[in-house]
């Protein structure tokens, strides 16, 4: 059984081919991997989560806003103080939970501080 002549290079170009679209497609289209897409996924629904519940640790701030804990968030400068006085305070802990959701916490901190702001 003869070869063609074009096959070799017809051979290694498809699997050049093959390597410069899978090196491509996951460094610059954004592919991702099953673990990688599954982690992604609960990244983004742990935000999305703490998104949905802000509106109720907000709440919970306003009603404590007589408070030393919160006459101290208006007065801290730090980012990580402040999250810090939402995690103690315990605006960030929502029925059944035993201890604050961190997303929940840097978000509530986050509105807490545009509302200080305006």
């Amino acid at each position: 059984m003869r070869i063609p002549s074009w096959f070799k290079p017809g051979a290694w170009g498809a699997v050049i081919g093959i390597a410069a679209t899978v090196i491509v497609g996951f460094s610059q289209m954004g592919w991702r991997t099953g673990s990688g897409a599954n982690a992604l996924a609960l990244e983004r629904s742990n935000l999305a989560v703490a998104s949905a519940l802000v509106p109720f640790c907000v709440a919970k701030s306003q009603q404590a806003s007589a408070s030393t804990a919160m006459a101290k968030f208006k007065a801290e400068s730090s980012s990580w103080s402040r999250a810090d006085i939402v995690r103690t305070s315990g605006w960030a802990t929502l029925d059944g939970m035993s201890t604050p959701d961190s997303a929940l916490v840097r978000a509530c901190s986050e509105q807490l501080e545009t509302m200080k702001s305006s």
